[in-house]
């Protein structure tokens, strides 16, 4: 039984993996696992998780805990959300779940997925929007031609007055979701000319340097056709009972936009997993790589800024993490897991699971064990000259906690 799992039922999750030393935490030695725990095969994750968002991590990390870890029925929290990676996993394999993020972009882009909008209902609906708006309050002619930036404000003003007259149904929060998704990319599938990948924006001088090198000029983008696309390749293999297991899981779905470290919305020891990955230290400019996405949707993207997490040194990082887990403990469930993911820092000369384990020990967890997953970088990755360590391979770093 779940409730009943030990430290021998840790080298269970480690099966395939080799022992490559021993974390000391409080001088006790914790096993640190290497290896490749979610296989090429596994990979081929859930359509409905390809929305671009800064710094997420794969489907397979949260669903390779969520179906050891867990049972249907039991909830599932992410408190650093980012794109709903975690709780739309374990949606889909029947759990219940809550989402937290300060970025209010968080729950926009997953509460829509919860609830998937049918493709002739958003083909019906796009119909009813006008496409001939004004011109943007600010200049985005380095990235918009000037009929597709018109029919980008004209969904943006829609949208809005939807929301402000509270008659914003799922049909309009999916068009929004997918809009917002498509506003800059680097290939004809986005509303924009050719720029960064769509998980961060580009400033507007950047992309005319952008524009000058590559001697490119916007051209026309059809909003609606692309929305109607990507809805279709979202849904392209979403079976019915994975429709109805995320319906089932939205009814009773708490998405928060807090700060991690207070959340008196979660009942005490209501969790039995939470598979998370945090802010980490100010290597990622959420706000900066947000401003258009936030532009589109009202949202204030210095007030993101000054309520992200991002700790400037180890030490303040730390302390923010130290109060999170304390918060952690309150809702988790006794017998339950954190899975807790911290990547590879620094090209890997900071080891953060080293520094985290002593930290949630502190307020009353255990630490169980270390997984290191390493696999070879995607193509993708390859393309943009990503390079973590220099045998070339893509490393997570899981720290798991168990709450005695």
């Amino acid at each position: 039984m779940i409730d009943s799992m030990s430290a021998e039922a840790v080298l269970k999750l480690a099966a395939s993996a080799a022992l490559t030393d021993t974390l000391l935490v409080n001088g006790r030695p914790v096993p640190r696992w290497i290896g490749e725990f979610w296989t090429a095969r596994q990979r081929q994750a859930c359509a409905l998780h390809e929305v671009p968002y800064r710094a997420c991590f794969k489907p397979q990390l949260p669903r390779y805990f969520i179906e050891r870890l867990t049972q249907p029925g039991d909830w599932v929290y992410d408190p650093f959300s980012g794109r709903g990676t975690t709780v739309l996993e374990a949606a889909l394999l029947c759990r219940q779940v809550v989402a937290n993020d300060v970025n209010p972009l968080s729950t926009l882009l997953t509460a829509p997925r919860l609830r998937p909008a049918e493709p002739a209902a958003v083909r019906d609906r796009l119909q009813r929007i006008p496409r001939q708006g004004r011109r943007a309050e600010l200049d985005l002619s380095m990235f918009y031609h000037p009929a597709t930036e018109r029919e980008i404000v004209a969904l943006r003003d829609y949208l809005a007055a939807r929301q402000a007259a509270d008659e914003e149904d799922e049909v309009d929060a999916w068009i929004r979701m997918v809009a917002t998704t498509r506003l800059s990319g680097h290939s004809p599938g986005f509303f924009s000319v050719y720029t960064l990948p769509p998980n961060q924006a580009t400033c507007p001088a950047r992309q005319r340097q952008i524009n000058a090198r590559l001697g490119q000029t916007p051209e026309y983008r059809d909003t609606h056709a692309l929305i109607l696309r990507k809805t279709a390749s979202l849904l392209r293999d979403l079976t019915h009972s994975q429709r109805s297991a995320l319906r089932s899981a939205a009814q009773t779905a708490l998405l928060l936009t807090k700060d991690a470290r207070s959340t008196p919305e979660i009942a005490d020891e209501s969790i039995q997993l939470i598979v998370t990955s945090p802010p980490f230290l100010d290597l990622v400019q959420y706000a900066e790589d947000n401003w258009l996405r936030c532009w589109f949707n009202g949202i204030d993207p210095q007030m993101v800024a000054q309520q992200l997490t991002i700790a400037r040194s180890l030490g303040e990082w730390l302390e923010a993490m130290r109060a999170a887990f304390a918060e952690f403990h309150r809702v988790l469930k006794p017998g339950g897991w954190v899975a807790f993911e911290v990547g590879e820092v620094r090209r890997g000369t900071l080891r953060l699971d080293e520094h985290i384990a002593p930290i949630g020990e502190s307020v009353g967890f255990v630490c169980q064990a270390v997984l290191v997953n390493q696999q070879r970088f995607t193509k993708t990755a390859n393309i943009w000259g990503i390079a973590n360590n220099r045998a070339g391979v893509n490393t997570n770093r899981i720290v798991l906690f168990r709450k005695p």
